[in-house]
């Protein structure tokens, strides 16, 4: 099984992450099953420098596991819902994840081990020009 992950970012940005097996193995899993996974990356709303994809009910059947509130830049968090819709949160600065309810707790189940000098460049992307297309392969 693949531990690493590509994921590119409209037509400019591509990094590799690596998956956290040990602090997130049923997000992992339930994550790869997906794959490949197309979806819109979005600015964050209320989390800071963040870019999120909403996925409103849609639910991956995992728990919390190795959930944090302060993703570090280049990490991915899996939210699985319940008092917000379910989510993806892609941190690229400085993040606290809550929503419209209050503070939120999401798995970090994906950290970004090649192109992080690009993370704030692709952030700045998405909060200017708008929703771009996210590929996870």
């Amino acid at each position: 099984m693949c531990a690493k992950i590509t994921i590119s970012i409209g037509k400019d940005f591509r990094f590799v992450a690596e998956f956290q097996e040990k602090l997130a193995p049923k997000t992992c899993a339930a994550f790869r099953k997906l794959l490949p996974y197309e979806q819109k990356l979005v600015h964050c709303r209320w989390s800071g420098e963040g870019c999120w994809i909403p996925l409103g009910e849609f639910k991956l059947d995992v728990g919390y596991e190795n959930h944090t509130s302060h993703p570090a830049p280049g990490e991915i968090l899996w939210y699985p819902g319940g008092f917000s819709e379910t989510e993806l949160i892609f941190a690229y600065g400085d993040v606290m994840f809550s929503s419209k309810v209050g503070q939120l707790a999401g798995n970090h189940f994906l950290t970004v081990i090649e192109g992080a000098e690009q993370l704030t460049e692709m952030g700045r992307r998405v909060l200017y020009h708008g929703a771009q297309d996210v590929v996870f392969e």
